[in-house]
């Protein structure tokens, strides 16, 4: 399907299926309501999983990437509607909201708080994974995608086509595109072309009347909103039209390991005794080098013996050769002692490939896959770099890591056209001012230690509440690694006010006024809400 040339049919039949469900009767049964509301060439029971059917529990499974919320005492939907057609987009909406149900909407499962498929009440999922199509045209240098595609799916169908386009979007291929637009998109190119939701050209969103809207419909200021603020606060997006970037044919993957006071592996610096140091040489120039080049650094705790030592990780993706990366590094960086050894030669696809720890010969297919490795209990915060951390600040973080032992410590760095773009242009406001964004990563599981999980949440809290000296001031956060922690809404008479004084102004910033008023004109009824939605103003709607 081209939505080029479906979308005026797509509209066509979405208005008349809208249009016949309008006057919902009061004592019609869900399946009724369901049926009735989708087209019936394209049969929604096909698409329900109810917890009578056997394969309801595989299906919710599936998609549930924190193990936390895996559990006999989670809340369970209702039922799952695993649509495969937008109509079937269009009555659980309706349906959902003539029988009171809250409704949850799942992409690819990556949402770290379980919001896309846990409520606490009567609830639904809306699982996206059999919306994953993608059609690209190279000749116009842009890709329909839908949003229960992957980034992998959406990588490798790109790669199918063309060597030296690509998208800038996230490194996790298992990612869904849908919730990864929603919420920014933050990859290893973001330097260079900004994030994917900077990349996005048009829409098209199944709204809360059930209307199937692109673009030049639904307005710009609800464009803006689902390209960066979240869009399950505002409607259900189908599909995103992306722009490609060109990048060479040949790109340079390269991986290097530090570690405090130790010598590493095969692809190790040698000079690791000056640990400190080269950290904080990293985070002086990371952000100032030429938009070409992207370093990643993940720290995490090794055992040494009976000791415990800090081990440095980086990796870099230039978009260029493996020789002119090791003479740029020779003279910006020169701390880190790469070399041609440490570096590959491949083309863009295979490099993301490589960024996901799989073998040097793993065949580019593996990003069609939907298992998502390493399966584990999740607790993610994050915050954003101002200014460089001084030595003796690195030497406090790395001192409480070696006590916590469990969270990681990651540094992605901005600059680049990130420092062009104003932070108005889409919600994701964290532009210019910014060395690096910030993530604290722990995983777990329930046989390491004897620990329960409120030890290692609480861990991660602990060294979220060691770093705050060196990070922004008002705890600024990213969307994509969703913290309850930051607050929630209740959806109560103070909806707004909860949400503006927790999340929101960390989420989004300023941009969050702008947010609401588009929310409380899209969806004034607040249908789309889950505990972290952008609210709608006081005395409107029913909620």
């Amino acid at each position: 399907m081209k939505y080029t040339y479906l979308l005026p049919i797509i509209l066509l039949a979405a208005i008349s299926f809208a249009s016949n469900s309008v006057s919902t009767n009061g004592g019609e049964n869900l399946l009724q309501c369901l049926h009735s509301n989708s087209d019936p060439s394209q049969p929604i029971i096909q698409a329900l999983y109810f917890p009578t059917n056997s394969s309801y529990s595989d299906v919710l499974q599936s998609y549930i990437r924190n193990l936390l919320f895996s559990g006999p005492t989670t809340p369970k939907p209702q039922f799952i509607i695993a649509a495969a057609h937008v109509s079937h987009i269009q009555a659980s909406i309706i349906c959902a909201k003539s029988h009171g149900l809250e409704m949850r909407i799942r992409s690819g499962g990556h949402d770290f708080e379980g919001f896309s498929y846990v409520s606490g009440k009567p609830f639904v999922i809306l699982d996206m994974f059999n919306l994953r199509a993608v059609h690209v045209s190279i000749a116009e240098e842009t890709a329909w995608v839908e949003t229960g595609a992957t980034l992998g799916e959406l990588y490798y169908r790109i790669s199918q086509k063309s060597s030296t386009h690509a998208f800038p979007g996230g490194t996790c291929p298992s990612v869904g595109v849908g919730g990864h637009i929603t919420a920014g998109g933050f990859g290893n190119m973001v330097r260079k072309y900004g994030l994917a939701a900077d990349n996005v050209v048009d829409a098209t969103l199944v709204d809360a009347s059930g209307r199937l809207l692109d673009r030049k419909s639904m307005g710009e200021d609800l464009f803006w909103a689902v390209t960066g603020g979240g869009a399950a606060s505002f409607g259900v997006v189908l599909a995103y039209k992306i722009r490609l970037v060109r990048v060479p044919a040949t790109v340079s993957f390269a991986v290097i390991q530090i570690t405090d006071g130790q010598h590493g592996n095969n692809n190790s610096n040698s000079n690791s005794n000056n640990f400190t140091d080269t950290v904080y040489k990293y985070l002086q120039i990371a952000d100032k080098l030429n938009d070409e080049i992207f370093i990643k650094l993940a720290f995490n705790v090794v055992k040494v013996g009976r000791s415990k030592a800090v081990n440095g990780t980086f990796l870099i993706l230039f978009l260029g050769n493996s020789e002119s990366l090791v003479d740029l590094m020779s003279e910006k960086f020169p701390e880190l002692g790469l070399t041609k050894s440490n570096c590959a030669d491949v083309s863009w696809v295979e490099s993301m490939v490589r960024w996901t720890a799989f073998p040097a010969g793993t065949p580019t297919s593996i990003l069609l896959s939907r298992i998502h490795p390493g399966q584990a209990r999740l607790k993610r915060k994050s915050d954003f770099l101002k200014n460089p951390i001084s030595k003796k600040g690195l030497e406090i973080i790395f001192k409480k890591m070696k006590e916590l032992e469990t969270p990681v410590l990651k540094f992605f760095p901005f600059g680049g056209i990130m420092n062009k773009v104003s932070s108005s242009a889409k919600p994701f406001p964290h532009r210019a001012g910014n060395i690096a964004l910030i993530e604290i990563a722990t995983n777990w599981n329930l046989t390491e230690g004897g620990q329960d999980d409120d030890n290692y949440i609480n861990m991660t809290r602990k060294f979220y509440e060691c770093i705050t000296p060196f990070v922004s001031k008002s705890r600024e956060a990213y969307l994509g690694y969703r913290d309850i922690d930051l607050g929630i809404n209740n959806h109560g008479p103070n909806s707004y006010a909860e949400a503006a004084a927790t999340y929101g102004f960390k989420y989004y910033k300023n941009n969050f006024h702008r947010l609401v008023q588009i929310k409380s004109k899209a969806d004034p009824d607040d249908f789309f809400r889950y505990e972290q939605s952008i609210p709608i103003f006081p005395n409107i709607g029913t909620a």
